[in-house]
């Protein structure tokens, strides 16, 4: 079993490839717990309920056409496809990919110093009625 370097991921948003500015990606994955415990158990017992996601994304910042600012201002208020891939390569048994809609419910253009990097963060939860899928071909 190999290990990987995080340093070549492959990041979509609405078929738009931004992994150029991409610096972070969280795709967390949860199912709610139900609890079912019924009288005469002794412990708690649960069943898997609804799935639930937040992507988070962080990108160093960039305003020219098709680029962070562009691709997510068109975004706003809609669900967008994301897709990420743990490289750029092809997608394959060993580069899955995970797709899901999330809700492009916040946006924030501006949010650094003076001299500091022009960055920003998005985080937008899952929106999908089929959750996160995991696609290797």
């Amino acid at each position: 079993m190999g290990t990987l370097a995080f340093i070549d991921a492959r990041v979509e948003v609405n078929s738009v490839d931004l992994s150029p500015w991409v610096t972070s990606v969280q795709l967390p994955i949860e199912f709610e717990a139900l609890e079912n415990t019924a009288m005469g158990q002794t412990a708690r017992t649960r069943q898997v309920g609804l799935e639930d996601g937040t992507v988070t994304i962080n990108f160093n910042d960039d305003f020219a056409p098709s680029a962070v600012d562009a691709t997510l201002w068109a975004a706003r208020k809609t669900g967008v496809v994301v897709k990420v891939r743990p490289t750029t390569d092809a997608i394959s048994t060993n580069n899955p990919e995970y797709v899901g809609t999330y809700l492009v419910n916040q946006l924030n253009p501006f949010g650094n110093s003076v001299g500091e990097l022009a960055t920003r963060s998005v985080s937008w939860p899952l929106s999908d009625p089929d959750g996160v899928a995991r696609n290797t071909a």
